[in-house]
């Protein structure tokens, strides 16, 4: 046998056993076509809306607007705004509007704001509110985004999570990039085909800050917000294992969140995430394991929370030794004056990188399908472009994750950054959102309204 056929042998049977270990995940990505039941709750709940807002009195303005735009109680809605200096601009724009502001000068990363904004209500006053609400302070609401809140609390959960769309497609085209496209990917592969099904299973949900909600009594047994990691939702969901945290995904409560624009803070941001999710394996992985044996959670909920990676890890890794493998080759051959060399190139080089591009395609295709109500403002030629640059979006994790372990090693810090945003135009952003719903509502809920259930049961399918 040949150099060549061994290779490729050894490539076609790590490939196999990668496809037949991610088949879970195919079954897993499957249920995004099932949501969950839409809730009509029978009582109003008080909510507070808790939002970190260091030095963002550019952007601000556009979560203000939305919120002023519910259509729940006005009354029964808390906002808390967190800011690190009195002298910051958001103070006033908070106070004019009636909000609470909460000045932390100590604060260094988003779960120390959020604690800090806890300690200081007290936890004597935390009952007032059912629930506390996680927003960052560039997303725009939808406008009965509290209500939704609101009916998914009848749900009995924990910790519930909302349906991410992209506040960069409620402005014109020059608020978006083929990078935020791409990055706007990450949400329905997190949600809509991730989470819908980790939810059936009862294994907690991987978790969004953005738009995450969590109950008092949740908020009470760990003493406020204590998660200081650079991912502190991750960080939230490995906690929940051990403190039985039940979470849900509500895709009906929806709220626009902004992406980055820019290549250079797309890679740090996801430098941000792999450096956090590796922190908190690191902290939290022997101790999630013994409590996952003691509650006897399902073989899905291991698969998922430690293996589920494994897969694609086999085929890239595989496919860059048959790519390295095949160039060396080649060079061989070449020099040898054989015509080997086009035979090594093809199928050792060119095969390995297709077949990969591919796949990634396709599951891109699928992705992209489910979020296509967001994708809604995209030109024809602005979604092909994110279709077949989203594999080369993806394929950059791999150096992004060297990067990541090169800081780790060298104990290099990343510190809580700032990004650019976009410029706030009174009312703009939040009358798009408010269209958007109204489209929703009439191609959604009118047309393909069905009759409810029965008044005890109290939900509508989707």
């Amino acid at each position: 046998m040949q150099p060549i056929e061994l290779i490729l042998l050894l490539y076609g049977a790590a490939a196999l056993i990668a496809a037949l270990l991610y088949i879970p995940k195919l079954v897993q990505f499957l249920h995004c076509f099932r949501p969950t039941e839409r809730r009509f709750a029978r009582e109003k709940r008080r909510i507070a809306l808790l939002v970190p807002a260091r030095d963002e009195s550019r952007v601000i303005g556009d979560l203000f607007d939305s919120i002023l735009r519910q259509t729940y109680d006005r009354e029964l809605i808390d906002v808390n705004v967190i800011v690190k200096s009195e002298k910051d601009p958001t103070v006033e724009m908070a106070k004019k509007l009636g909000f609470s502001v909460f000045v932390l000068p100590e604060q260094t990363c988003k779960g120390a704001a959020l604690d800090g904004c806890l300690q200081q209500l007290g936890r004597e006053n935390w009952r007032k509110c059912a629930a506390y609400c996680i927003v960052d302070a560039d997303a725009v609401l939808a406008p009965d985004y509290v209500e939704q809140l609101n009916n998914a609390l009848d749900m009995d959960a924990h910790i519930y999570l909302s349906r991410k769309r992209i506040k960069n497609y409620l402005g014109d085209r020059k608020s978006r990039s083929l990078f935020c496209n791409c990055s706007a990917l990450n949400y329905p592969l997190l949600d809509d085909m991730g989470n819908n099904y980790r939810m059936k299973k009862g294994v907690p949900l991987n978790m969004c800050g953005q738009g995450m909600m969590v109950r008092t009594d949740a908020i009470e047994t760990i003493g406020g917000w204590p998660y200081r990691s650079l991912t502190e939702d991750y960080e939230m969901k490995m906690d929940s294992f051990l403190k039985g945290f039940k979470s849900v995904y509500y895709p009906y409560a929806i709220l626009y969140t902004e992406e980055v624009v820019k290549h250079g803070e797309a890679w740090q941001r996801r430098l941000r995430w792999v450096m956090g999710f590796t922190q908190c394996d690191h902290r939290y992985k022997k101790e999630v394991q013994k409590a996952m044996r003691e509650k006897k959670y399902p073989f899905f909920a291991w698969y998922d929370t430690f293996f589920g990676i494994v897969p694609p890890v086999i085929f890239i890794v595989a496919t860059a030794l048959a790519t390295l493998s095949g160039l060396v080759l080649t060079v061989v051959y070449a020099a040898m004056g054989s015509l080997l060399w086009v035979k090594a190139l093809l199928l050792l080089t060119v095969l390995p990188l297709f077949l990969m591009y591919f796949f990634d395609l396709s599951y891109n295709a699928l992705t992209m399908y489910v979020y296509r109500d967001a994708f809604v403002t995209l030109s024809a030629g602005e979604k092909a472009a994110t279709l077949f640059f989203s594999p080369l979006f993806m394929f950059e994790y791999f150096p992004i994750f060297l990067h990541a372990h090169l800081y780790l090693l060298t104990g290099k810090k990343l510190g809580w950054a700032h990004t650019a945003r976009l410029t706030y135009k009174k009312g703009a952003a939040a009358e798009k959102a408010e269209q958007f719903y109204r489209t929703a509502i009439k191609k959604f809920f009118i047309k393909r309204k069905k009759e409810p259930r029965k008044e005890e049961d109290n939900t509508v399918k989707e």
